[in-house]
């Protein structure tokens, strides 16, 4: 289970696709996207080809099968990726997907997400869902976790970790600098942190 997300320097996660992220006292949506060039976007499209399976939370899930799922450019590899592969959303009322080669997950999730990730074969992504992240984070569900910085501080909007919330020790497996400043950070989960005593 990999969870990719976008961030900004100050940790804010939400909002960062553009305008349809604003309301609800949030008004600077679509802070990521006009820092994306040539090699970070080439990436990100690689990212999403990599990916056997994605898994969303509701509010994700909607919004991507209203953007992503009703395009026909299939020449793009987010485009692709997503309307050929299985898709997965955690929700308990959800009951008739309208994106093709979708799973809804209720009840139990947990188990169910157990059950996916004990399957063989490849990769089950997170792209966005902080709700969703942050869960899974918290009951130890995620294998790596890919932050693609941005370099900008929204001030405002939710951040991928809540201020009171699990504590998490990290291994760095891969650091890079894109040309545009966007920084890519990939952590393995290495349990939990240790504390000074003296």
């Amino acid at each position: 289970m990999t969870i990719n997300m976008q961030v900004s320097v100050d940790g804010v996660a939400q909002g960062n696709g553009g305008p349809e992220h604003r309301g609800d006292g949030f008004e600077r949506g679509g802070w990521a996207r006009p820092h994306f060039g040539g090699e970070s976007g080439a990436y990100v499209g690689r990212l999403y080809q990599s990916a056997d399976a994605f898994l969303f939370g509701r509010w994700t899930y909607d919004l991507f099968a209203g953007y992503w799922g009703v395009r026909e450019d299939r020449d793009n590899p987010i485009v692709d990726a997503l309307n050929s592969k299985p898709k997965y959303v955690a929700s308990n009322t959800l009951t008739e997907p309208r994106w093709a080669d979708t799973t809804v997950l209720s009840g139990d999730l947990a188990t169910a997400i157990r059950e996916l990730k004990a399957r063989p074969g490849g990769e089950l992504q997170v792209h966005g869902s902080i709700n969703l992240a942050r869960w899974l984070l918290a009951n130890d569900l995620v294998d790596e976790l890919n932050l693609l910085v941005i370099p900008v501080v929204v001030g405002q909007g939710t951040r991928l970790f809540p201020d009171n919330g699990p504590d998490l020790a990290l291994d760095l497996v891969e650091s890079r600098t894109f040309p545009d400043g966007i920084t890519l950070q990939v952590y393995r989960s290495a349990g939990r942190p240790q504390y000074a005593t003296d």
